[in-house]
C-alpha cells in the first residue's frame, strides 16, 4: 500500500482479504501486510511541507500499540503483583495454580465484557466533551484572552517602565551596598 502523493497517477490497487495464515499464499518469502498499519515514510521521499504524522490517519487506531505514550503504565498488574505467599505460609500447589489461572482469566474476560458494554458510549461521550471543550477554547477563551492582551497593552508597558525606572535601580543599589559584606563561619 503506497501512500498517495501529489502528482501521482491514480492506479487500481487489488487488496486480497484472504487468510494470512495460508502457507501457500506467500511462497516468495514475503509476509502479509497488515492493512491497518501506516506505511513508514522514508526521509528522501518526504515532501518539505508534509510529515509522517500527516500521512497516518487520525481515525484508524493503532491495533498493536494501544498505549504508545505509556499513560497507563500503572495498570500493568500481574498475579504476582497482587498475591504473594511467604515461605512460612503456603497453600497447596493446585490451589496456587488454579487461583493464578482464575485470576488471569477473570481479569481479562471481565475487562473485555466491561469494555464491550462501556467503551463505545464512553468514547462517544468523551469525544463530544473534548469537541465542545476545544470549540469553547478556540472560539471563546482564545479571543477573550487576546482582547484582554490588546486592551491591557498599555498596562504591560507601564509595568515594564516601572520595573526599569524604579525597581531595577533600587535593587542594583541594594546589591552594590551588600556586595562588601562577607560571612566567615568558624568552629569554636
Amino acid at each position: 500500500m503506497d501512500a498517495m502523493r501529489k502528482g501521482d497517477d491514480l492506479a487500481e490497487v487489488e487488496i486480497d482479504l484472504g487468510e494470512p495464515d495460508d502457507p501457500g499464499e506467500f511462497d516468495n518469502g514475503e509476509e502479509a501486510e497488515r492493512l491497518w498499519k501506516a506505511v513508514p515514510v522514508l526521509e528522501e521521499d518526504e515532501d518539505i511541507h508534509t510529515s509522517a504524522l500527516v500521512e497516518i490517519s487520525d481515525t484508524k487506531p493503532l491495533i498493536d500499540v494501544r498505549d504508545p505514550r505509556g499513560i497507563n503504565d500503572c495498570l500493568k498488574v500481574t498475579f504476582e503483583d497482587v498475591i504473594a505467599e511467604p515461605v512460612s505460609v503456603r497453600s497447596g500447589d493446585r490451589v496456587w495454580i488454579w487461583s493464578h489461572a482464575l485470576f488471569e482469566v477473570s481479569r481479562v474476560w471481565i475487562y473485555r465484557i466491561v469494555t464491550a458494554l462501556l467503551a463505545i458510549p464512553l468514547s462517544i461521550t468523551s469525544g463530544i466533551f473534548f469537541a465542545v471543550l476545544s470549540c469553547f477554547h478556540i472560539w471563546m477563551v482564545g479571543p477573550c484572552v487576546q482582547c484582554i492582551f490588546i486592551s491591557t497593552r498599555w498596562l504591560q508597558r507601564l509595568w515594564s517602565v516601572l520595573l526599569e525606572v524604579i525597581l531595577r535601580p533600587l535593587f542594583l543599589s541594594v546589591s552594590q551596598c551588600c556586595r562588601g559584606f562577607s560571612i566567615h563561619l568558624a568552629e569554636e
